[in-house]
């Protein structure tokens, strides 16, 4: 059985096709490595002792993904190909509502052409806002409050519409919360562009020498020690998570949505001093004003995911931190492979 994964050789992609490849699928990757590297595909296979099926395609690239599809069998979709910085879906939103959703269309179109109606959407937790109480559950109402966030949740009234206008339509929108850490063998991980967006990538950074301290926004929350709390999960937790979405489409039909974390909050400061003990190493930082639209605390209520999907999260805080910093520790500029002159 074959199936698609756009965005495959990113963060979370490259993980989840260790899982489908591990469990016997056949994986063919679309990316057009905006935020990624090819190199990632290389450990996958490395890890797994498998082969991929690469294909250098935009979603945007409508012929290029028809392409895709007429030269491979393929059985269903997981999509996770898009943007998603928060802070620059701010300063570039039209990019970004063109990026996600008319490529997500375009996916949808192309699958639709070719008869393959089961797919697997990465959303977003952000597509909660700011909620009324913790824990968040799926039916909590949704009220983003960002460019990115808003792309997440038109893209989902998008797939119910499509499910609504032909319920041959199977699929499984999983909400994430704070995906950290590594795969164990320490050879795929986060490698962001630039300056990290996330808590735990520049933790890294700072702790193997890359950056100097890391901005800790705003100690005067309403939590145990005035730091924000969110949802940390394990990268191999989500993405065993989207096997077990897949594995419902594939049997089901519908539209469903699924909250991929957890359910336990940490601090920023209870991270700091989580990810010190396991690397024994000093991260070193400094408290700064708030960002806009941050809130003091976020972490799902996971309870549908483990009734209807059978999963759940069973890695714990030590093992997030240790595993991300092996990662960060065997590849201390990421998967930028360093070229001797002689």
């Amino acid at each position: 059985m074959s199936i698609l994964v756009t965005g495959g050789a990113g963060y979370i992609g490259s993980h989840t096709c260790v899982e489908l490849l591990n469990a016997g699928y056949e994986v063919v990757v679309v990316d057009n490595l905006s935020n990624s590297k090819l190199e990632s595909l290389s450990r996958v296979k490395e890890i797994t002792g498998k082969d991929i099926t690469y294909y250098k395609v935009d979603i945007l690239d409508r012929d290029g993904l028809e392409t895709v599809f007429v030269e491979n069998s393929i059985d269903a979709v997981i999509h996770l190909a898009g943007l998603k910085a928060v802070g620059e879906s701010v300063q570039i939103p039209l990019h970004y509502y063109h990026n996600n959703i008319t490529g997500t269309v375009i996916l949808c179109e192309v699958m639709n052409k070719y008869g393959v109606k089961k797919l697997v959407f990465s959303s977003s937790a952000t597509v909660y806002g700011i909620p009324k109480s913790v824990p968040i559950s799926e039916d909590f109402p949704l009220g983003p409050i960002n460019p990115y966030g808003r792309t997440k949740s038109m893209i989902e009234e998008i797939l119910r519409d499509l499910y609504h206008s032909d319920n041959k339509w199977s699929i499984s929108v999983l909400r994430y919360f704070n995906p950290i850490g590594a795969h164990q063998s320490g050879r795929i991980g986060e490698d962001p562009n630039g300056i990290p967006n996330n808590l735990i990538p520049y933790i890294t950074q700072v702790a193997v020498g890359k950056l100097k301290e890391l901005s800790v926004f705003g100690n005067d929350y309403p939590t145990r020690d005035g730091s924000g709390i969110r949802d940390y999960i394990h990268v191999v937790d989500l993405a065993k998570g989207h096997l077990k979405a897949l594995q419902r489409i594939l049997t089901n039909t519908g539209v469903d949505s699924y909250n991929l974390g957890t359910g336990i909050g940490y601090s920023v400061l209870e991270m700091i001093d989580a990810f010190e003990k396991a690397s024994k190493k000093k991260v070193f930082y400094k408290v700064v004003e708030r960002r806009p639209g941050d809130i003091a605390s976020c972490y799902a209520d996971p309870q549908k995911a483990k009734e209807e999907l059978d999963w759940v999260a069973e890695k714990g805080i030590e093992e997030m931190c240790r595993d991300a910093w092996r990662w960060q520790e065997n590849n201390p500029t990421g998967y930028e492979v360093k070229v001797l002159v002689k």
